[in-house]
């Protein structure tokens, strides 16, 4: 695979924003790979993308951690890998929009790796783990999300300033610092029939095909429908950096672009190949207003710290990732990317990937089970159906039935620069023996360092994380006044605290922005005090209301 030398000159110190704590921006979209003009495919118009891109860190190794949204976002909200705090299973619950869906009611219809019923739940993670926005807050800023949370648990008060679709930075105090969260539907796997009406802006003849995709016109329209979808997309991130740019904050900002994993096609999103793990990043840096290409490969898991970095923050001990910016920038780049699959819905597996700059390993947990997964939601995608009618039909080359294969191999191993889309299997031959080694010992490794739950039934887990089949609650916080003086603690571990302080005792809904408690508090006379304890997982606590 052909690299581009890393330019390193990039340091902290030219980084001029004014401030020590700049502005953040994600502008993060769904379900699309290194598909664009910056990446070498200019089958779609994105003129507000490619003028990012002019201005920007463009990186051509950025990884998710699974190939699918749920485990993916919750490694980008709280820097670690999903199989090691049991955010894994793609889904638990009905808690993917603002401040979710939380009372867990309702038929899942998931089943683990052994058959058993898997309720709808909210993982409830290690008594360490934050949403790293927490501690934006705690160091002043304003933090927003607009709308996607889809953590595999619900958002935690402590998380957002605001969290729901009029969430914005604009709506921060005078001169504090933001972090702000776009997210856009419009690329979405489900876009692929829900936009069956709209228009193609992408002519179907001119569309590329990977080689595992025959050459049909349904095919090549659904293409061109993602495609014409990307192209929507692009009208959105003008959309937001104009915003920005009215408002006189673009040469204070920091923006980053990406999407929560590969593309929406068949062998793209859920797999654990480059295919579905591999996204487009670009960050632009004000100062540093230059193109340039970076090799090093970066993780999801690296974005929280790199976030903390990038504003100051110091980065908890407990996070997994690396920052790869800012002033705490780690100075060893990755060898490995590791990837994960467990259940997809309603179809479980258990298989884990490492990906280095010239090979994919596989490792296939079970090999008795079918490399394809017949993901009902995914047959609502024409070219899904096409591809199964094809392959029943005995017409799909070798390459193009390979996903459809009914067993695997224990392991797997693909060159990447031959065999971009990891088809033709290796694994057995000798002259990779050395090269195979390492990536087996690589993956145990992280296995053992990060704790990997895969061998752990989803049933037994959920049981754990839920006693009885009960969500655990947070403990009601202790609020202790002294002349005005309010210190307030909770004795459920790993729990944060929100509070709010008002002139009436009419109590607070989770949209009136709660803040996040650090430091005792002064409460002048006639003003209420409310506090709740949260902690990722559980049901919020109560909330206390101190009157002084």
């Amino acid at each position: 695979m052909k690299r581009v030398p890393l330019l390193i000159l990039f340091v902290w110190q030219i980084f001029n924003v004014s401030a020590q704590q700049p502005n953040i921006l994600w502008i993060t979209t769904e379900d699309i790979s290194p598909t664009l003009s910056m990446y070498g495919d200019s089958t779609a118009q994105t003129p507000n993308l490619d003028k990012l891109a002019a201005e920007s860190l463009i990186y051509q190794e950025a990884y998710t951690t699974v190939g699918v949204c749920a485990p993916s976002r919750s490694s980008l909200i709280t820097g670690m890998y999903p199989v090691s705090i049991g955010t894994h299973q793609m889904r638990t619950g009905d808690d993917s929009f603002a401040w979710g869906n939380r009372s867990y009611e309702g038929d899942s219809k998931h089943f683990d790796i052994n058959g058993n019923y898997i309720p709808l739940h909210s993982v409830v993670t290690p008594p360490e783990v934050k949403c790293f926005t927490e501690y934006l807050r705690k160091a002043g800023y304003f933090c927003t999300n607009n709308a996607k949370t889809d953590y595999q648990f619900a958002a935690p008060v402590t998380a957002w300033d605001q969290n729901g679709k009029h969430a914005h930075w604009k709506n921060r105090r005078p001169g504090q610092p933001f972090f702000s969260v776009f997210n856009t539907l419009v690329t979405h796997e489900s876009k692929m029939w829900s936009h069956e009406d709209k228009p193609l802006t992408v002519n179907p003849d001119a569309v590329p095909l990977p080689e595992y995709f025959p050459n049909t016109s349904i095919i090549r329209r659904d293409v061109a429908r993602h495609y014409s979808n990307v192209e929507l997309l692009d009208k959105f991130v003008g959309k937001v950096i104009s915003e920005l740019e009215k408002a006189g904050q673009l040469d204070n900002t920091i923006i980053f672009f990406f999407s929560d994993h590969g593309g929406p096609f068949p062998r793209g999103k859920r797999e654990h190949y480059v295919s579905g793990l591999r996204v487009p990043l670009m960050i632009r840096i004000p100062g540093r207003l230059k193109q340039q290409y970076i090799s090093d490969p970066v993780s999801f898991v690296d974005f929280a710290p790199t976030v903390l970095s990038l504003a100051n923050v110091e980065i908890p001990d407990h996070l997994q990732g690396q920052a790869f910016l800012g002033n705490q920038k780690s100075n060893n780049p990755r060898k490995y990317i590791y990837g994960s699959g467990d259940r997809f819905d309603e179809h479980a597996d258990r298989i884990r990937s490492v990906i280095s700059n010239d090979f994919v390993y596989v490792r296939n947990y079970h090999p008795d089970l079918p490399a394809y997964k017949d993901v009902k939601y995914r047959r609502n995608m024409k070219m899904t159906n096409e591809l199964l009618d094809l392959h029943a039909a005995g017409k799909l080359s070798d390459k193009e039935a390979y996903w459809f294969r009914q067993t695997k191999t224990k392991e797997e191993f693909y060159l990447r620069a031959s065999d971009p889309y990891s088809l033709q299997n290796i694994i057995e031959e000798p002259k990779y023996k050395k090269e195979i080694g390492a990536h087996r010992r690589a993956l145990k490794q992280w296995q053992n360092k990060i704790d990997d739950l895969g061998a752990k039934p989803e049933k037994k887990h959920f049981e754990d994380m839920w006693p009885g089949g009960i969500q655990p609650q947070t403990e009601t916080p202790i609020v202790n006044s002294v002349g005005g003086q309010v210190s307030i603690t909770c004795q459920t571990e790993g729990a944060s605290i929100a509070y709010l302080i008002r002139d009436e005792k009419i109590e607070p809904s989770l949209d009136d922005g709660w803040k996040v408690y650090s430091e005792p508090v002064t409460l002048m006379p006639g003003q209420v005090l409310f506090a709740m304890a949260t902690r990722i997982g559980f049901e919020d606590s109560e909330i206390l209301i101190t009157k002084r």
